[in-house]
Formats: C-alpha cells, structure tokens, sequence
C-alpha cells in the first residue's frame, strides 16, 4: 500500500499540473509497437555475429548475437525467425531455436567454435571461430599514460575511466574507447590543477589505434569530456566527436606501439590571425586569477548588464558597501577592490570561498568541437563550441550565491546521439543546466557539421550579479525560458511522443526533435516546503532514467531524483514522457541523491523504481512499483543496474567508494552476490559506475566492463546462466544504442531499451526492427 504522507500526489496532482505546462504536443502519429501509421525507420549497425565462448566449471559456456534484421515476428518466449547450429571443431553438435546461447559440457579450453544461422531451412555462413576464454571474463590490455606533475609540483597518476564502443572500421566489430583520467581530476567546484585527459581507442586484442591528448585546456573530470563515439554519416564507421581546445593533440601507432605521428587540432583561421597558439597554456594561477578578477572590475562600467541599467553601476554597490571609487576605476583601485572581495566579502559568504587558492580552471581561450576518424584519429573538421564560455560564469550566477564558484556552472557539459529525423543520427551537445541551458544539434555528412537546431534559454536575469538566487529563475529567451534549472548530469533520448523521432530528454523538461520545447515540467509545492501553494519547477536532480517502465499504460515513463529540498513540489516522480505530468511521486524536503529503475523483483508487475535517502531521514523513502505502491525502504544500490540474469530481471552493479576503493560485485535483490570481480574497480568515487555497461557481443545481456586495480585492462565479465528467451542483441534498438554512446557522459546512467524489459515481458510487444 502507499504510505499516506509521501504518494499523495499521483496522477490527479501531475494532470492538474499539465495544464499549467507550456508547449506540450500530444503524439502526432499513435502506433503500436508492431504496427500502425509508418514511422521513420532508424538504419540498423552492421555486426557480425558477436560469438563468445567462455569456461565454466560446468563446461564451455557459448553465446552470440541474433541481429535485429533476422526477426520475423514473436514466439511465446521470445522473438521468431532465425535459428542457430553450434559447430565445434567443425562438427555439429547442437541446433538451438529457443535463445543465443548454449552450453557444452563437453567443451574444453582447447575447443573451437562456431554458429551458422538457419532461415527457412538453409543454413548460412558460420560465424568466425571463436576459442574459449580460460575464465568467465576477457581482460582488454591498455596502455597506460605517463605519470605527470602539475605547475604546482604535485604528481598525478593515471586511471583508466569511462569507456565506449563503436565499429570503427566496419568490420562488424566493436572498438573499445577509454577515456583516461588522472588522479587529481575535479569536479567543476573544486580548485586544483588536473592533469590531461587522454582518450584512447583499442582493438579487442588490445591493439592502440591511437590516442588523443586533450592538452592543458581542458580541465579533467566528469563534466568536462563528452565524447561520442557513432557512425553518424552511415558509411558504417564510428567518427568520434568531442570538444577540444588548442593545444589538443593527435597521436598515432604502429604496429609495435611506437609514436610515428603527432599533430594538434586545425585552429580557426580566425584564431590563428588573433594571436592564439597550439603551445597556449590558459590554466590560471592564484595570482593568475587575481589580475583575471582585476581586471574584470577595471572593465565594470563597460558591462554590457551595468550600460543596460540591469546591474550596479559601481562595485561598492554591487557588494553593499561604501561608494569609495570614481569610475572608469584605476588599475589600482581595480585591484584594491580585487583584494576586498577575495579576502573580505568572499569568505563571509561561505567558508569554503577561499580565492587566494583558487588555481587550475580554464575561464578564456577558444575552445573547439571536433570530428575524428574513428580509425585513424585523423581530423575530419574542427568548429568553434557553441555557445562559448562568454565569461568565466559571472552571467551564468557562479559569483550570485553563498559559495562562490567561477567557471562552474559556465562548465557543466552533456552530450548525446539522437535519431531527430527518425532515420539518420544526429549529434547533441549541450552547456548550463543551472541557469542558462544551451543544446545543439549537428548532422556530419561525411565532410561537414550542419547544424539543425539550437536552444538557449538565455541567462537567468540577475539584479545583482554577486548576491541574487539564479536558480529557478526563467531564462531571457522566451522561447526557451522554462528550460532554466531542469537540466540534470545526463541527458536521455527517446521517442516520447510515438512519432518515429526522438526527443531529448533534458532532466525535468523534454526538447522535441524539431528543437522546440515540447513541455518543462512544473507542480505545486505542498503545505510543508519552504514554498508552499507556488508552481514551480521539478528542477535539477543527479538521477534520470528513461524507458517503458510500466507495461500497463502506453508510453515511456521517466523516473528521477530532485536536489531541489525544501523548495522542490518532488523528491522523486515518475512522469508521464509524451506529457511530463507526474504519475506518482513524493516530497523530501532534502536533497534527494540517487535513483534507480528496475524489474528487482519478478511478483511484482513491471519495473521498482526506488531513491536513497539519508538513513536519519524521517520520510518514506524506499522501494515503489511502477504504480506507485509503496514496497519498503528496502532498496537495492543506486550506482549501476545491469541485465545479468537470464530471467530478465535486473540486477545492480555495486562498488561505492569513499576513502577507500572497493571491489565491484553485481548483486540480484532476492539471491544475493552473483559477481565479485576481483582484481578491479569502479570509477568516479561516490558514484561508482562502472567503465561500461552494454550489449557489445553474445546474446542480449549486458557485459560488465571495469578496469583491473592497476588499470593495466579492461576486464570484460559475460553472464554465463543459460536463458530460454530470445531476443536480438540490444544494440539493434535505438534508444539503447543511443543510450550506450551517452553513457559515458556526466553520472553515467544505465541504457533502457524502447520496449518494455521484465521478467513478464509481453514478447508481441517488442518491436521487430525495420531494416530499410
């Protein structure tokens, strides 16, 4: 049943608030899953058939890809038309029509291979021999960057971080890009140098094709490198494309792992003619970052906010004290005022405000987006970001609140993939999710970007930049001015409105795929928040999930956390994708962290969504179905799920670390541990994700991909329970596709495929995928 004081607000509240959402579009096309109006139809990858052969103390454990243009329809326990026969050492020894994988007890490691496809009678070509891995995991050999040490003089190591897959050289078989994150790497807030950021991209055999060195101008750690790895022009190789800056470099191989080329990315012209430079160096010292604030109150009455009359004309009175000064002020009194506001006004506001150490960001020079060749890291084109930075946050409201946090929310960076058009992949890069909240799409022909759409909600007007409370504050851009503090670490891509297109799902509002806002969400806040009765916004949270949750309505369901506390209508809400109206949801009161999707527990119709909270918290937080009936507080792990079982059940991904690292394990809610991978860990501290969670080969579950302690690998773990159920690999789903290439991106989040996945799934309901 539901507890009474936190689900009171259900789908009556949420309705009640719909009405109030700007923009909203009903779906333009109703359609089934198997039928109805046509609908743009995604090009499938071309993979090969992905066979693995694995060691099990019960013998060897096999399982390989039905591909999304072998289905013909649906079975009762899985989806109909090709079947398989298993070979080992060139000898039949099965036919298997119920699942993609088998095991042979007979096998040894010794043993060789192969699968052949069998369509209406005739068997097809088998499948490349595939040899035994000696045990349940494969370990991807790395190699690892130098140590370094900043201009500071403190010493870095390397890791090995988030990670993604792409065919980059069409052969049918994924690559491997590794993302590389030094020891010292920042969340935005936190002062400090950081070492570069490095991505490398590898052969399975654990060849390096070649490396990129983002250089000194791009600070590391999760909200600065997004990079997306997709064949985006269809000639059915990966381009990588990411944000780059001068002084980004190119490095390439041979054979033997020796550097033959290195080259920087092509500066604009533009640039070139401005004085900029591949050596540039724009990190900022403490000193640094004192003549930098100098001279930004030298240049005050220039102020494009102070000209307009929407600022103070002077700094006295933008920070409440005494006029003192005559402006245009002097480059003494500038820094006269420099040092009162880095010694006195600052700390005042906060504790944590200490700007004499503030060392490390990068608030000026040019920045880039670039496309590589995913083979080769050849530059394909390289463009100027956009928006800019425009200032080192001063509009964005990094000096408007309590902590005072230059090149923050200017900083916050997301990227994704999306089929805008239903049939061709597009690149989606965004800036700010705060205050102001930027996304750009771009389609690559093979030789240029072409940009397709931009949104801006322009900055959150502010009286007074260094004292004002930007957050919730609709934008200057009318057209996108409810986008402002929606955004979340992520971002989701689905077709939420049934069209054949997708949308992006940026946190609490939704961009619909020809650019315009197709709804924000908004809900009254209860009696008991610190604003009681107003209409606002769902906001910002640091957890979103995106799928069809719940069998029993139409639709894709969107579950999230919200940070707002006191001032947020929901802690957690599931919502309603085509719409945004809340279904069920509950008010915390404090910042709500975490969240998770999943079907955990087989009795229990469709998917749990559930959220942590803190265990001295007095509020009903826990476990939910996705109908909203309240299951306990006993919920599983927040950091990572994982389709393990081969029940089609969801399993969690654990391995917190705090002070110390921890071992991974993949857990299932009702048996317990069934991993511990030994000998690696997870990324990103607090979040412990691991480098990646997708379907990159064998039959539809999902492989766990960590690094070893040392990151000297990429330890890949494969699901050996055998399954009777039938489905073609995830990766020929769009949505999952597309969620596996913006994994890596912010608080990695799991990918959901379009359909709805459960140990009860309803197999005439998944889509046979289209190939045209």
């Amino acid at each position: 049943m539901r507890p009474p004081s936190s689900i009171r607000r259900t789908l009556a509240a949420g309705l009640t608030a719909l009405l109030c959402l700007p923009l909203t579009a009903a779906p333009a096309e109703a359609t089934t899953a198997t039928g109805g109006k046509h609908r743009p139809s995604p090009r499938l990858e071309h993979l090969d058939r992905g066979l693995v052969a694995a060691s099990t103390s019960e013998g060897v454990f096999l399982s390989w890809r039905l591909l999304g243009d072998e289905v013909t329809g649906h079975g009762a326990k899985g989806m109909t038309g090709t079947d398989f026969r298993v070979y080992r050492d060139g000898r039949a020894i099965a036919t298997v029509t119920d699942s993609t994988n088998y095991r042979d007890p007979s096998g040894t490691s010794r043993s060789r291979y192969q699968v052949a496809p069998i369509a209406k009678g005739r068997e097809g070509r088998k499948s490349p021999v595939a040899t035994p891995w000696l045990k349940t995991f494969y370990d991807l050999r790395l190699s690892k960057p130098a140590d370094g040490v900043t201009p500071a003089g403190e010493a870095y190591t390397y890791a090995a971080n988030d990670l993604s897959v792409g065919d980059v050289d069409g052969d049918g078989q994924y690559e491997y890009v590794v993302k590389w994150d030094p020891s010292n790497s920042k969340d935005v807030s936190q002062r400090g140098y950081t070492g570069n950021s490095y991505v490398d991209t590898y052969e399975l055999d654990g060849t390096l094709r070649w490396r990129l060195d983002l250089g000194v101008n791009i600070r590391s750690g999760a909200h600065y490198t997004q990079f997306l790895v997709y064949d985006f022009d269809g000639d059915g190789r990966s381009e990588m494309m990411l944000k780059t800056a001068p002084g980004t470099k190119i490095l390439r191989y041979d054979a033997n792992g020796k550097v033959v080329s290195e080259r920087y990315v092509t500066m604009p012209r533009e640039d070139r003619r401005a004085g900029y430079s591949d050596t540039d160096d724009y990190r900022l010292s403490a000193a640094g970052y004192f003549d930098h604030l100098t001279g930004m109150f030298a240049k005050w009455h220039k102020h494009p906010e102070v000209v307009a009359g929407h600022w103070p004309k002077t700094i006295e009175e933008a920070l409440g004290i005494e006029p003192k000064y005559r402006y245009p002020l002097s480059q003494a009194d500038a820094a006269e005022l420099a040092t009162y506001f880095i010694d006195v006004y600052a700390p005042a506001r906060s504790g944590n405000n200490r700007l004499r150490e503030f060392a490390g960001y990068i608030l000026t020079g040019p920045e880039y987006l670039s496309v590589l060749d995913g083979a080769t890291g050849r530059e394909l084109q390289t463009v100027h970001y956009k928006p800019g930075r425009g200032d080192d946050g001063l509009l964005w409201g990094d000096y408007a609140m309590g902590r005072i946090e230059p090149g923050n929310r200017v900083d916050r960076f997301l990227s994704s993939v999306a089929y805008l058009d239903g049939k061709r992949p597009s690149a989606i890069f965004a800036r700010g999710y705060y205050t102001r909240s930027t996304l750009v799409a771009y389609d690559w022909d093979g030789r240029r970007l072409k940009e397709r759409w931009y949104v801006d909600s322009g900055h959150a007007p502010m009286a007074n930049p260094f004292n004002a409370a930007p957050h919730g504050v609709p934008g200057s851009n009318p057209k996108y001015a409810d986008l402002t503090t929606q955004g979340f670490h992520a971002m989701g891509v689905a077709d939420v409105d049934g069209d054949g297109r997708q949308e992006i799902v940026y946190g609490s509002a939704t961009i619909d795929d020809d650019g315009d806002l197709l709804y924000s969400s908004f809900d009254v806040a209860p009696p008991q928040s610190n604003v009681p009765g107003q209409n606002v916004r769902l906001g910002h949270g640091d957890a979103m999930h995106v799928g069809d949750f719940d069998p029993d309505r139409p639709g894709l369901e969107i579950w999230t956390v919200h940070e707002g506390g006191a001032w947020a209508p929901y802690g957690w809400a599931l919502r309603d994708a085509a719409t945004g109206a809340v279904i069920h949801g509950g008010y915390s009161g404090v910042d709500t962290g975490r969240g998770m999707v999943g079907d955990i527990d087989p009795d229990v119709r469709g998917v749990e969504t559930w959220s942590s909270m803190p265990p001295d918290q007095a509020i009903e937080a826990g476990l939910w179905s996705a109908r909203g009936d309240y299951l306990g507080r006993n919920a599983p792990g927040t950091n990572m799920s994982i389709r393990w079982a081969a029940d089609m059940t969801t399993q969690l991904v654990n391995g917190t670390a705090t002070d110390v690292l921890q071992t991974p394990t993949i857990d299932d809610h009702r048996r317990g541990t069934l991993l511990t991978a030994e000998g690696t860990l997870t990324n990103n501290w607090t979040k412990g994700n691991p480098g990646l969670v997708a379907d990159v080969f064998g039959d539809w579950r999902e492989e766990l991909l960590v690094r070893t302690t040392d990151s000297t690998a990429i330890r890949i773990y494969l699901s050996t329970e055998v399954t009777d159920r039938k489905l073609y690999t995830l990766m020929h789903d769009p949505q999952y596709r597309v969620d596996v290439a913006r994994q890596q991106t912010g608080y990695n989040q799991p990918a959901y495929p379009s359909f709805y996945f459960g140990s009860d799934t309803d197999w005439s309901k998944v889509p046979v995928p289209n190939q045209r």
